[in-house]
């Protein structure tokens, strides 16, 4: 299959105007349509991703300093079902973890992850992220207004005596 360059460029992570350099330079492989227009085979798309172009060196290694999509590849989809969609609000660094709070809506999550985990997604204050719960028990509770729930357990325990009682007479 032959990409435009457009869905090249979103396949592998880079603008439109980088592929269109590397192709200007001839570090991409491509063919022409009869209107003079680029097309790039999946096969180049795939030696792209895995790093196989010599022709690339200085820009594979700028882009490996820089953690370029380019160089790692991107998850097109994750099993994870909970998914939701957060900013950062603070990362706080200590030893080998980080605790990281997003903000979802009006709501808060901290997550404990790696300090390298941190480091590899490049996260900062005021980035967008997914958080993706994956458990295998979720509890569900309700607010009560101040002071039900002791009046809740006066109630059952009161309930409680009065059967006992009536069971002994």
């Amino acid at each position: 299959m032959r990409l435009t360059v457009t869905d090249a460029a979103d396949r592998l992570g880079i603008s439109y105007s980088t592929l269109k350099q590397w192709i200007y330079k001839g570090t991409v492989r491509t063919t022409r349509t009869a209107g003079g227009h680029h097309r790039i085979e999946e096969s180049e798309i795939e030696r792209l991703l895995a790093g196989g172009s010599d022709a690339a060196a200085p820009e594979k290694k700028a882009a490996t300093r820089r953690r370029s999509p380019a160089v790692v590849p991107v998850i097109a989809s994750l099993s994870g079902r909970n998914q939701l969609r957060a900013i950062v609000e603070e990362i706080r660094v200590s030893g080998l973890l980080a605790q990281v709070r997003l903000r979802i809506g009006d709501q808060h999550l901290t997550s404990i992850i790696t300090r390298d985990a941190v480091d590899e997604l490049r996260l900062k204050r005021g980035d967008e992220a997914l958080a993706v719960v994956k458990s295998t028990e979720v509890m569900i509770a309700r607010e009560q207004p101040h002071g039900a729930h002791a009046e809740a357990r006066r109630t059952r325990r009161d309930t409680h005596a009065e059967t006992r009682s009536a069971r002994r007479r």
